[in-house]
């Protein structure tokens, strides 16, 4: 009834006349729809936003379009009164009355997105209450032809490349990263305009799963969190239900184990596993698609104690959705143009990325970690004693000490002489990192006094960086008490989405503003006060900051993100590849993991197979953004290994640094022409479709086709060499191959795959 009666209402509209006005700030057009006014505000040559806010709420402040752009010459026809036409030199949209649908060309006329017409748009109440203010829940569906594939939307523990026609939620926690933008092989990107959660692709039935008389399994796990290392025990429960599916076709699931963080993802469709991850942190959801006949079928999850399992599905209907269930409008940016063309505008609009200092595009060295002065000094000599590059090396947390979390004060028990600790690194050419936090102990000395000044978001020891005057005082701190006296060359902000997805269901901004609204958007606020600090404090030193979490814009604060605390098994690897690839697919350029893994196993000195899984992730960083090794409670030197595997640990650091004069021109690029130095091959081969299907394979600049191995015990690999006229070479048997090919090459401990466009 709810569809006839949307129907009824365009058709009615549609037959009467529509009166256009320009934006008031002259910019596009505003077109009277049936859920209200919806602006066509032209932002460059190639990308349109469309926008529609609501009575009642509040204008949001801009976080994403920070950049000062001029606005681009276009034409509005309304000469035909059923499609209205907004042109401009690479694109074109149109404005359908009677489908009440927008659909977008690029320059040379072609059709690349539509919006499903009638029924694409749905406005209904949020349940967020909030005084006056009437927010909504605002969803968009567009057309995905079956040959379409997609990208982006951040990085995700799924091991989706594609992600056409798969359900995700989009918060922010460690290991996940929520970025509301996709990327198509149809030529073309959206930007979703929503600081909050983002379904994409939601459901459309659910179910709440049942716990079982199953005797659950208990285990005791070393864990690591922002209260430091623990034993953590874990109670296993089962949960079960059954499902009735009116159609055969591809669905759907999505996971949502009822708990901030999962620490098991298992689902199983008729007893057989589709979902089935373990580590000490798991996003509180996952998500898969397979094939399903109509009928009846049964679910089983199996969780920990505390977990309240629902699973939800949708049928795979050729559509894609964004919906948000806390927006002041409906709001998004279409872009168009291949890849390369769509994240150029992207940063244009959303600011450029600065240039990456020279030191963190060589070996970024780290453990969890360095307990004392003494402990990181004799390692930082052992590398130079060795003949080892080393370019950075990482002070994880707890260098505060007795003086509490964050306190800004170096334990001199244990840090005597931090500024000539740093002097002396210096002195070896060795750049220093510090773990910073956006979280400080309230029973420390700093953080008595923050509280004195409302700084925390309540019931949590989070800074509320939504508050000015908070941020403010936050950065004077830092800049007095850890920025001025040291001479620390990158920070890492740890932490940053913020962990435990803290900001959902409390308020912000000194208490005025629903933290839902912002949720998805702390990582943006901490990064920007950092970014902008350093900019004014630390003259004459290009900011640059490790972090876990991001949001659109992120990249113009020079940030690198890596993918938070996984594992360390081969599935994991190739996870956080794909995870990667769907990151940089959203226009930031800057990603990286904890090579070999940061869990890892209590005997990974003496487990050859820990070894050999470690050199597989170690080689394969060798062609990431920054290469950065890390492990939770590890001594990650390549000294503490077998002799075999310290050489063949050493030689990916000497093939690193081989490579930086190309990285470095790479990153060059990345600075002056907006280009992606790790490239998901939609961005070279968006014509091969079997280019398009590889899960883990990506090109690294213009030249080497990177091909990770994901497996345990492989004596040859099978990889795509995607069309390429004059073939490819292998780079360190230089054998010679046609593209457009599979083939299967011989595989040694010491190298994954890696080929050279000819």
């Amino acid at each position: 009834m709810k569809k006839r009666m949307i129907i009824l209402t365009v058709m009615l509209i549609g037959m009467v006349g529509i009166a256009v006005a320009n934006n008031k700030d002259g910019i596009g057009v505003t077109i009277p729809t049936v859920q209200g006014n919806m602006r066509i505000i032209p932002l460059a040559d190639n990308a349109v936003r469309i926008k529609l806010y609501f009575m009642g709420a509040p204008e949001l402040d801009e976080l994403i379009y920070t950049e000062k752009v001029k606005a681009p010459k276009y034409k509005f026809d309304e000469s035909n009164p059923a499609v209205y036409s907004l042109n401009l030199k690479g694109m074109r949209v149109t404005y359908d009355k009677m489908a009440d649908k927008f659909t977008f060309y690029d320059g040379k006329g072609k059709k690349i997105l539509e919006e499903v017409a009638v029924i694409g748009r749905e406005i209904t109440s949020s349940s967020l209450g909030d005084g006056n203010n009437q927010w909504k829940q605002v969803s968009q569906s567009f057309v995905s032809p079956s040959d379409e594939f997609l990208f982006g939307t951040g990085q995700f523990q799924d091991g989706y490349l594609n992600i056409r026609g798969l359900t995700r939620r989009l918060t922010q926690v460690n290991t996940q990263i929520a970025v509301p933008f996709v990327l198509s092989s149809k030529g073309y990107g959206i930007l979703w305009n929503n600081y909050g959660l983002t379904d994409f692709n939601p459901s459309t039935g659910s179910v709440k799963l049942q716990g079982t008389d199953e005797q659950g399994n208990v285990i005791e796990v070393n864990t690591t969190s922002t209260t430091g290392n623990m034993r953590e025990r874990r109670v296993s429960d089962t949960f079960k239900a059954d499902i009735t599916l009116d159609e055969d076709g591809d669905y759907a699931f999505l996971l949502d184990v009822g708990q901030t963080m999962a620490r098991k993802l298992y689902l199983a469709i008729d007893d057989k596993p589709v979902i089935d991850l373990n580590n000490m942190w798991l996003p509180p959801t996952g998500s898969v698609k397979v094939y399903l006949k109509k009928g009846k079928h049964t679910l089983t999850v199996k969780g920990v104690r505390g977990d309240s399992p629902t699973v939800s599905w949708r049928k795979d209907n050729n559509e894609t959705t964004f919906r948000s269930p806390v927006a002041a409008g409906l709001d998004y940016t279409v872009f168009a143009g291949n890849a390369d063309q769509v994240v150029k505008t992207y940063r244009q609009l959303t600011g450029k990325a600065p240039l990456m200092p020279d030191y963190m595009l060589g070996y970024v060295h780290c453990r969890e970690r360095y307990d004392t002065q003494k402990e990181l000094m004799e390692s930082a000599h052992k590398f130079r004693e060795k003949n080892i590059p080393i370019d950075v090396i990482v002070q994880d947390w707890q260098w505060w000490g007795k003086y509490g979390w964050n306190a800004m004060q170096w334990d001199e028990g244990k840090y005597p002489d931090a500024t000539g600790m740093i002097r002396e690194l210096h002195e070896m050419n060795i750049r220093f990192m510090l773990s910073v936090w956006s979280k400080v102990d309230k029973n420390s000395e700093l953080g008595k006094e923050l509280m004195k000044r409302g700084a925390y978001i309540e019931g949590t020891d989070w800074i509320d960086f939504f508050k000015p005057a908070v941020t403010e005082y936050y950065w004077q701190q830092f800049s007095q008490k850890v920025l001025k006296p040291y001479d620390i060359d990158i920070w890492w902000f740890d932490a940053t989405e913020p962990e435990n997805d803290d900001i959902h269901g409390r308020r912000v901004g000194d208490r005025q503003v629903p933290g839902d609204i912002y949720r998805n958007v702390y990582p943006l606020k901490v990064i920007n006060t950092m970014h902008n600090g350093l900019l004014r404090d630390d003259v004459g030193r290009t900011p640059c900051i490790l972090t876990r979490s991001a949001f659109s814009g992120m990249q113009r604060y020079n940030a690198v993100v890596w993918s938070g605390d996984v594992g360390n098994d081969m599935d994991c690897l190739r996870r956080q590849i794909a995870g990667g690839l769907n990151y940089v697919a959203t226009g930031m350029p800057w990603w990286t993991y904890d090579a070999g893994g940061f869990f890892r196993p209590g005997n990974q000195y003496s487990d050859r197979a820990y070894q050999l899984r470690m050199l597989r992730w170690i080689e394969t960083s060798v062609f990431l953004p920054v290469m950065r090794v890390h492990g939770y409670q590890s001594r990650t030197e390549p000294w503490e290994y077998p002799a075999d595997i310290e050489k063949m640990f050493v030689d990916c650091i000497k093939e690193r640094k081989e490579l930086l004069p190309y990285i470095k021109e790479c990153a060059r690029r990345v600075a002056t022409e907006d280009y992606t130095l790790m490239r998901p091959l939609v961005f070279d081969f968006s014509d091969d479709p079997e280019a398009l299907r590889q899960e883990t394979e990506y090109m690294f600049g213009p030249k080497y086709l990177v091909c990770p191995i994901t497996a345990e015990n492989v004596k040859e690999w099978k990889v795509y060499l995607p069309k390429n006229k004059k073939g490819w070479t292998h780079r360190y048997t230089h054998e010679q191959f046609k593209g457009g090919q599979y083939v299967t090459v011989a595989v040694t401990d010491d190298h994954i795959p890696v080929f050279e466009r000819n």
